[in-house]
């Protein structure tokens, strides 16, 4: 055999052993978020987003408004993958993240299983590297744009922000 098919056969062995050993990040739920993020030093980010639109947005599905767009807006898939995390993420990835809870930390930051501790949350570095994500605006419009029936123009630098809730220490 040249060498050039045993570097690819030995190549491909292990990227697939790679790929198939990744860890699966799971959905904690933002009342975990809370036990850290809701702390005055921290500057209460759960409380801005508990008071916010994102985490009204499953409710949003009952009002009149909704049933113009489905049957039952909070059991059509359509209306959910946008307005509960719980829904748009696969169901064995979920730990204890509530169905109600709309548009929660992890739509924005990623499954929050191995990076919520304290440890890892104090480097980036290592966060990114436990699953989480940076809100971009790619991952805004992943929502924010033309599929949806209600859409409306979105402007990702005024969005953010609406809905900035900044570490004070940071």
């Amino acid at each position: 055999m040249d060498f050039k098919k045993l570097l690819l056969i030995v190549g491909s062995m292990f990227l697939i052993v790679g790929v198939s050993n990744a860890q699966q990040f799971k959905y904690i739920g933002a009342s975990k978020c809370k036990m850290c993020h809701n702390k005055p030093d921290k500057g209460k980010q759960y409380d801005m987003w508990k008071a916010a639109a994102h985490s009204k947005a499953f409710e949003t599905l009952a009002t009149a408004e909704a049933k113009k767009y489905s049957d039952d807006p909070q059991k059509d898939p359509k209306c959910l993958k946008c307005h509960s995390t719980y829904h748009y993420a696969d169901k064995g990835l979920m730990m204890s993240i509530k169905e109600d809870e709309g548009v929660s930390c992890e739509s924005c930051h990623g499954p929050g299983s191995a990076y919520k501790s304290m440890t890892i949350m104090k480097s980036k570095e290592k966060s990114l590297a436990k699953g989480m994500t940076e809100p971009t605006e790619a991952v805004c419009k992943t929502c924010h744009n033309e599929e949806s029936p209600t859409y409306k123009p979105f402007n990702y630098a005024e969005a953010v922000k609406k809905i900035a809730h900044p570490n004070p220490k940071k």
